[in-house]
């Protein structure tokens, strides 16, 4: 017995057995590529797409015709913590009942802006025949005395008629003296100089980033040749700041200098107090009035 288990045969080689494919015309079929899938489903397929597009036409058609027929029920005002819905509502009268697609926005847009307190107004029109208005106020940050006329004035220094609600505000409002230069807006409205209002504005981000000094400082005072400069509550001390900003660290100074020098030897105690130098503060006492000597007869 040969030590292998496998024995090897010669011979003619096998062949396998032939494959046997459907004719054309037999049930089975044969896969044509000449003829497309689903060559039979076009005309319902267009069909699907004519009705879907006819209902699509129908619906913008009574879409357009039943917004013709919208009228406006009611003006909504948001956006308002200063003014009064009535304050406004007075320049829109008329439009309740109007028909809401001929409603011009664009002229509501221009009644609404024409108030002083109003920056910016968006104007939108709702299928329900609501309009909404969308209001943007001028935030008041400050006051002043123009013309013998108590004016507020918001961060980008337009002056807007002083409002009652303004003076019992809490804490109060900086009250901004020497205003000398102003120019006229196209909106109408007068406006600081770009510099002034810059430097206004500098001074109160400063302050407002201060842990007391918002409580103590109550007026700013625009000066010429740097010497801009502010006066605290219950003190007539005149504290230079100067023009040329870096306001928070001169405001840092001077709640120092409050703390340590004016607490103790109490208000007006200084003419000035100088706060315009690094690491040094220079005070200058008040001059007394001279009193006149009367030669005894």
């Amino acid at each position: 017995m040969p030590d292998s288990e496998f024995q090897q045969y010669k011979g003619e080689p096998v062949e396998s057995a032939p494959q046997e494919y459907p004719e054309a015309g037999d049930k089975g079929g044969a896969f044509d590529p000449q003829v497309p899938a689903y060559s039979g489903n076009w005309k319902a397929l267009l069909f699907v797409m004519v009705i879907v597009l006819s209902a699509l036409f129908a619906l913008a058609q009574y879409a357009s015709h039943w917004k013709k027929e919208v009228v406006v029920r009611e003006v909504v005002i948001d956006g308002l913590s200063i003014l009064s819905r009535s304050e406004l509502a007075a320049n829109l009268k008329g439009y309740q009942g109007k028909n809401l697609q001929q409603l011009d926005a664009a002229e509501i847009r221009k009644r609404v802006v024409a108030s002083p307190y109003v920056k910016e107004a968006v104007i939108s029109k709702e299928l329900n025949g609501i309009v909404r208005i969308r209001i943007l106020e001028r935030v008041p940050v400050a006051l002043t005395v123009i013309g013998g006329r108590v004016m507020a004035i918001d961060r980008e220094g337009f002056l807007l008629p002083a409002r009652a609600a303004l003076s019992g505000q809490v804490p109060k409002l900086l009250e901004v003296r020497g205003i000398s230069r102003l120019r006229t807006a196209r909106n109408g409205l007068q406006q600081l100089a770009i510099r002034d209002s810059y430097l206004l504005q500098q001074f109160l981000d400063a302050l407002a980033s201060t842990d007391y000094a918002p409580l103590l400082v109550r007026e700013f005072h625009f000066e010429e040749n740097n010497h801009s400069c502010f006066v605290a509550v219950q003190a007539p001390t005149r504290f230079i700041v100067g023009n040329d900003g870096n306001f928070k660290e001169k405001l840092k100074k001077f709640e120092i200098f409050w703390q340590k020098v004016v607490s103790i030897k109490g208000f007006g105690t200084f003419e000035t107090v100088d706060l315009r130098f690094r690491d040094r503060i220079f005070t200058r006492d008040p001059v007394s009035p001279e009193v006149p000597q009367v030669n005894p007869l």
